[in-house]
């Protein structure tokens, strides 16, 4: 008869099981459940809201004075056109960080068109009021 040491030590386990078995589950709480963190309700909604709010106030501080008339349309073609390839960068990196997936088109929308306005006011407050190019 071949002795076989981890089927020997596996029906010790299996006995210890049983007897470990019934008494341990009286003794189980499941009052002390690890607490998930908990989403909050609404998070796109509420960056959104902040991204349209900052790009309200950028937009406010560039119009508030007259622009300058040279190649006016021109400029806000290419501030606009630099602020939406910034937005794609953004959406890229949020795609690959697996981070860019919204439960609704409407989510979607409003999330990517808020953050186009913000980085389009942020680059036409940073032109404008800078100095550097006029």
């Amino acid at each position: 008869m071949a002795w076989d040491l981890l089927e020997a030590l596996g029906n010790i386990l299996n006995v210890l099981d049983l007897f470990a078995g019934s008494s341990s589950s009286a003794r189980i709480d499941y009052s002390d459940k690890p607490t998930k963190k908990k989403k909050t309700k609404y998070l796109t909604e509420k960056v959104s809201a902040g991204f349209i709010v900052a790009a309200v106030v950028l937009l406010f501080f560039v119009f508030k004075d007259s622009l300058p008339e040279k190649n006016y349309l021109q400029t806000l073609i290419v501030i606009s056109l630099i602020g939406a390839a910034i937005s794609g960068v953004l959406f890229f990196l949020l795609h690959v960080l697996k981070l860019y997936y919204f439960k609704s088109f409407f989510k979607l929308l409003l999330f990517s068109s808020s953050v186009i306005l913000f980085f389009i006011s942020l680059v036409l407050y940073i032109y404008f009021r800078s100095g550097l190019f006029l």
